[in-house]
């Protein structure tokens, strides 16, 4: 039901211009039959995790590790079309996004494992601004940010969802901020590996379900309440672990 939910509402954004926040390019899957091996080591290793986990929901079927690599290198295909080249010593810049891309993986489960849906979905959900927050390979290299901004190889995540979080975390918890400002360690780095990995490893899977479909319905700034909202919710462990 979620994955028709948000396949619907994605569907309908997409046609209309004044949701359209980035450009839609023409883009056509290749390669029915990718092969594992095409992907880096990261990628078969996420792979690998992806379809454990999908199976051990019972969202996946036997051929779905398949289904995960075709899509995996189309969405890169669909993404390489408006990216830039940067010369650069840093591994974050170089052609390949370095990390795993958990979103996709999520929208894959999501979808119960339907390549071609998952596909359609995500070339759909590219032209919405959501998409530069929820699906972080989406501004890699992009052509839609500054030249600046791209060298710099910080994500926009880091200085917008991540910044408003540390403004908003002083203001509602000002506890937990004093807590993170005494260990010299930044709520805005943990932020980010939460945002990274869409919350896998550290939400169940109906309330990382949940996190993706309030961003996509309600707008981006939802994924800054939603990690205000977990910092809350272990607002007391923090302190224990502050006084420890």
């Amino acid at each position: 039901v979620l994955g028709e939910l948000i396949e619907k509402f994605v569907s309908h954004l997409s046609e209309s211009r004044t949701d359209c926040y980035f450009s839609a390019g023409n883009y056509k899957a290749t390669d029915a039959d990718v092969k594992k091996e095409n992907l880096s080591s990261v990628q078969q290793l996420g792979v690998e995790m992806t379809v454990r986990y999908g199976k051990y929901l019972n969202l996946l079927k036997e051929d779905a590790e398949n289904g995960l690599c075709f899509v995996l290198m189309n969405s890169e295909k669909l993404l390489k079309q408006q990216q830039r080249t940067v010369v650069s010593s840093l591994c974050c810049l170089q052609e390949r996004y370095a990390g795993y891309d958990w979103f996709v993986s999520s929208i894959f489960l999501i979808m119960l494992g339907d390549r071609k849906k998952t596909l359609t979905f995500l070339q759909q959900f590219s032209r919405l601004l959501v998409s530069a927050f929820l699906w972080l390979p989406r501004l890699h290299l992009s052509i839609h940010l500054p030249v600046t901004t791209v060298e710099y190889g910080i994500h926009p995540v880091y200085f917008c969802s991540a910044h408003y979080i540390e403004m908003l975390l002083k203001a509602e918890l000002p506890l937990v901020w004093s807590a993170f400002h005494m260990s010299g360690f930044t709520p805005s780095q943990i932020c980010l590996q939460w945002i990274t990995q869409c919350f896998w490893n550290y939400m169940d899977w109906s309330e990382i379900c949940h996190y993706i479909a309030i961003c996509i319905l309600l707008g981006p700034d939802y994924q800054v309440y939603m990690c205000i909202s977990v910092f809350r919710h272990l607002q007391q462990d923090i302190m224990k672990h502050t006084e420890a």
